[in-house]
């Protein structure tokens, strides 16, 4: 660790931490990790050194839930109830996230999965880097891949810019239908931002609605085709 990098990190409250780890991932073969099953994509994900964030995390945070959801739920990354306990959304966040899946019928767990687009914490809970998203995407890509979700619900705008391609505010983007490699996909804020915002729960509200009716829709076609 050079002594800039030791020093930053000491202003930030994150000295050295010095643990056993898995066999890190060679960030250049990450090509491979669109062939890995579950098994093999979680080791993956463990044992990771695409990026710097596996310096200063304590585990990653690989996503929990029915791997076979029809309901995806995609975050920004771990804060730091995530990185201690090894599961997104379990501070107050998740809390509220969970509040939001029971208002629409639905459960942790229970045809639901929850991940984030990048599985290590960034330090001090800022933004993911746009290197660490890109280190980080193959991951989520092969998770989408193997859940093959009927809907993606995109909690807050990294999540949601990452997946959709383009940079945009969330106001511009919720309200309405995407999607992603042709799966459904609705937009809508962060638990942690309605945390501080209040008054934009009643539109996460909404996006919930629009969420709860398109599933609806989605499950109606597919009998129809039985």
């Amino acid at each position: 660790m050079t002594g800039r990098r030791e020093l930053f990190l000491q202003e930030m409250g994150l000295g050295p931490v010095w643990r056993a780890r898995s066999a890190p991932v060679d960030a250049s073969d990450m090509g491979g990790v669109g062939a890995m099953d579950w098994a093999g994509l979680k080791a993956a994900v463990a044992g990771c050194a695409a990026c710097e964030l596996h310096r200063t995390r304590t585990q990653t945070v690989f996503g929990v839930g029915d791997e076979n959801a029809d309901w995806l739920f995609i975050g920004e990354a771990p804060g730091a109830d995530e990185d201690a306990q090894g599961e997104p959304f379990v501070g107050q966040a998740g809390k509220l996230l969970d509040n939001m899946l029971k208002s629409i019928g639905l459960k942790r767990g229970e045809n639901v999965y929850i991940a984030n687009v990048v599985k290590s914490r960034p330090p001090g809970n800022r933004n993911p880097l746009p290197g660490e998203i890109a280190a980080c995407l193959p991951y989520l890509r092969r998770q989408i891949e193997l859940i093959q979700p009927k809907l993606i619900i995109t909690l807050g705008k990294v999540a949601s810019e990452t997946l959709l391609g383009r940079e945009a505010t969330i106001a511009s983007l919720r309200g309405k239908l995407h999607t992603y490699q042709g799966i459904p996909l609705i937009v809508t804020y962060h638990p942690a931002y309605l945390l501080r915002t209040l008054q934009d729960k009643a539109r996460a509200w909404e996006d919930l609605c629009l969420a709860k009716q398109t599933m609806q829709d989605l499950c109606s076609k597919d009998s129809a085709t039985l």
